[in-house]
């Protein structure tokens, strides 16, 4: 009886043991789960998981941090802490401006973990299947606007707006876009092994994304991004003949959809209509008011283009560029609306350099064979490219989704190079 009990607390202890490494894994997929609804539930999440993620082995996390994929990550956080020191924002500004990089730091402590425990799926499947409920909920506020959950936990009032069901449309788009693109590699997979009913149904989901973008709402950033990516999957992963077709068959649908989609003529009419609506008449416009950030943002940099004015002086240089201006070019803004000129403003040279090395360290984790390797490579190369018309790498959603993104394939590409 007594031997009974005592292998009965053993194999309780041992499976609490063995659960040590599962809890963090779980609460990084739950981070995944709420990352496309909700900032405050990831904001709650996170602290959950870096109390789990104390109790696994950290013997080795020291050594783990002086590769570059971690030291990179790790050192924009320092610049930005640094950067404070030669600031002439008003403090609470300095301070405000350092949390958007401070994201990074859970870089390393991700790519420890999954390199490890190899439990990286749970929080790839948590977040599509996360992506796919708002998929099916932006086609219902599209068809009945009145079921937008940004009614109910908007603070004021809130405009509604056609297939936008929590935050914004940029959000969405690249959250669909990032969700279509990473399902690309398994249809693949599965039609190669005769698994084809498996594969139509994810290409289905896959479609269904697209579609979203292209008939309900989408973002001029992901039509941008989006071909780009659809030709380095191409490259990679399909033989020539197979790429040159999906080619062919990609420029009769877009020509199709052009056809078929006002929303999507309408998006694209706007690049040209904002430029004449900024240029010519002055006015807010979406890449017309962008081209005025990033002139006057050449010009910040050019003025200090070692090391920068200091974390948090976007906005004052533009409040003292506004002097004397009307209309659109009175705007003042703390972000130019592209990542390298957001960080050469605050940090200059010294700055872009180590955000483009964190880049490339990234890309090249990113070499190897399968889904980790590809997702990992979406998600730095979807980042780099709508940088260019956004500070994506600093703000919330986008941030979290590279910084989940590279951290959990990341560990598991190591994981394999280090199997093999």
């Amino acid at each position: 009886m007594s031997e009974t009990l005592n292998g009965r607390v053993a194999s309780c202890l041992s499976a609490i043991w063995a659960a040590r490494y599962r809890t963090p894994a779980r609460f990084v997929a739950l981070i995944a789960l709420l990352l496309p609804w909700t900032t405050t539930g990831v904001i709650f999440a996170l602290p959950a998981w870096l109390i789990a993620f104390a109790f696994i082995d950290l013997r080795e996390f020291p050594r783990s941090l002086l590769r570059p994929i971690c030291l990179l990550p790790i050192a924009l956080f320092v610049l930005a802490l640094a950067g404070t020191l030669w600031s002439d924002a008003p403090w609470p500004e300095r301070l405000h401006a350092i949390a958007p990089s401070a994201k990074l730091l859970a870089l390393p402590l991700l790519i420890y973990q999954f390199e490890r425990w190899p439990h990286g799926n749970w929080v790839f499947a948590a977040f599509l299947v996360s992506c796919t409920l708002l998929l099916l909920t932006s086609f219902a506020v599209a068809i009945e606007p009145s079921l937008s959950l940004k009614l109910y936990l908007s603070h004021g009032p809130y405009k509604v707006e056609s297939g936008i069901a929590v935050r914004n449309y940029i959000d969405q788009s690249q959250e669909f876009a990032l969700c279509a693109l990473a399902l690309a590699y398994p249809v693949a997979a599965l039609v190669r092994g005769g698994r084809t009913r498996i594969a139509a149904l994810l290409a289905l989901l896959a479609l269904g994304f697209l579609a979203n973008m292209m008939f309900v709402v989408v973002s001029r950033t992901a039509l941008v991004t989006l071909p780009v990516l659809i030709a380095v999957f191409a490259l990679l992963h399909l033989r020539w003949r197979t790429a040159l077709a999906l080619g062919g068959a990609g420029a009769l649908a877009a020509l199709l959809l052009w056809t078929a989609s006002p929303h999507l003529r309408a998006t694209v009419d706007k690049f040209s209509g904002d430029y004449e609506r900024t240029t010519v008449e002055n006015e807010v416009s979406g890449m017309g008011s962008r081209l005025e950030f990033w002139r006057k943002s050449l010009g910040f940099v050019a003025d200090a283009p070692l090391f920068g004015h200091g974390t948090g002086a976007t906005r004052g240089l533009f409040e003292r560029a506004a002097i004397g201006e009307s209309g659109m070019r009175a705007q003042i803004v703390s972000d130019p609306h592209n990542q390298t000129l957001n960080i050469g403003v605050q940090w200059g040279a010294l700055g872009v350099i180590v955000l483009y090395a964190m880049w490339l360290a990234h890309l090249l984790l990113f070499r190897g064979a399968g889904l980790a390797s590809w997702i990992g490579l979406l998600v730095v190369l979807q980042n780099i490219l709508s940088s260019l018309f956004n500070s994506h790498l600093f703000d919330f959603s986008e941030g979290w989704l590279y910084v989940l993104g590279v951290g959990v394939a990341g560990g598991m590409a190591l994981a394999k190079t280090t199997e093999s």
